[in-house]
């Protein structure tokens, strides 16, 4: 079995044993708090990278490095930076629905989120110029 094999079913099963925890203290009654939200959040972002990427030692997938790798990581870039901008807002619009005020926080961070991408390629562009 390979090490991304062994690598991937240690982070599956870490991130089911959390998850099935959190479950659990939301079902007894228990705060689910900041460290089993960012426990869930990093295992399962392990577990993703394990499936999606190759190893070189090992030549058993698609290597980051390679220019396929640069391309899927590019678009599911942008791809996650919308999909985050409208998490963002659909955020403001719950809180707006439930609570009858807008967040503050909540709209610095859809402004400040809306600047980043064209901010940041301004910033590549530049290197480039």
């Amino acid at each position: 079995m390979s090490t991304r094999k062994i690598g991937t079913i240690i982070c599956g099963i870490a991130t089911v044993i959390v998850i099935v925890f959190t479950i659990y203290k939301m079902i007894v009654g228990k705060e689910v708090g900041f460290n089993e939200i960012v426990a869930i959040g990093s295992l399962l972002s392990m577990f993703l990278t394990s499936i999606t990427w190759g190893t070189k030692e090992e030549k058993d997938g698609i290597l980051q490095e390679e220019e396929l790798g640069q391309k899927i990581t590019e678009k599911s870039s942008k791809i996650s930076y919308f999909l985050i901008l409208l998490f963002i807002f659909g955020a403001i619009i719950g809180d707006k629905i439930v609570n009858g005020t807008t967040n503050i926080f909540l709209l610095m961070l859809l402004g400040l989120s809306m600047i980043t991408l064209p901010f940041i390629e301004f910033l590549v562009a530049k290197k480039y110029q």
